[in-house]
């Protein structure tokens, strides 16, 4: 099992998650959607995100589409799975379970009842480090347009600084550019940085030290194209 670390790059597609004509999760027809990804030649996939509908599945649903991508995907690139999940329990056994079956980490996004300020939102993460194990890797999600939890660079820095099992940040602030160098610039402690928003600021992201992309998206083969130029210094 490869786990995730701090080098991470390029694109990280955020999955849909299928359903069939009845609204019933469509397991059989999973593997088509994990194949149409790696051919186009995904440094990762991310599951059970905002865009993979994570919230209108139940326990048993989320842990059953997690197995089937995991065990198809079989290791060929690392599987992130969403657990920003409203109880510490809840988060305990979805996580346990699917890095027991291959996943790479895990990503958080604080709720906005964890939003009563810094030292709240950093002693709720504290906590779900404790829930997932402080060997699990995880990525902060730092989407405060959907989640109304506005993290400052300087929370970041704190987070990362205090929680070691963090490795990246997952930068979908809007505009946040100018937030994406300055986390770049405090952060002592080297992390990976993949960016949302449907790629459209990726380019600049990228110059501006983003790592790659995590974002759903119809043609990922672009997104892949994208940070392959970028890397080879081809920036225009």
């Amino acid at each position: 099992m490869t786990r995730l670390t701090s080098a991470a790059r390029g694109t990280f597609i955020i999955s849909a998650t299928p359903f069939d004509a009845s609204g019933r999760l469509d397991l059989d027809g999973t593997p088509r959607l994990v194949d149409f990804y790696l051919e186009r030649g995904v440094a990762g996939i991310t599951i059970l995100g905002m865009m993979g509908e994570a919230p209108k599945l139940t326990h048993e649903e989320s842990l059953a589409f997690a197995r089937r991508v995991l065990r198809h995907v079989d290791g060929r690139v690392p599987v992130v799975v969403g657990a920003s999940l409203p109880g510490f329990a809840a988060m305990t056994v979805l996580g346990k379970a699917v890095m027991d079956e291959g996943a790479a980490g895990l990503m958080i996004q604080p709720p906005a009842t964890a939003a009563r300020g810094d030292d709240a939102i950093l002693t709720w993460l504290a906590q779900c480090v404790e829930a997932i194990g402080e060997d699990t890797p995880w990525i902060l999600q730092d989407f405060p347009l959907a989640s109304n939890v506005p993290m400052s660079a300087g929370l970041i820095r704190r987070i990362v600084e205090s929680l070691p099992s963090c490795v990246m940040l997952k930068h979908e602030d809007w505009p946040g550019l100018d937030k994406l160098s300055t986390v770049r610039t405090l952060v002592g402690r080297r992390i990976s940085i993949l960016v949302g928003n449907g790629g459209i600021f990726l380019p600049f992201e990228l110059m501006r030290g983003a790592d790659g992309a995590m974002t759903g998206f119809a043609y990922p083969e672009m997104l892949v194209g994208v940070c392959a130029h970028h890397r080879a210094g081809r920036k225009e």
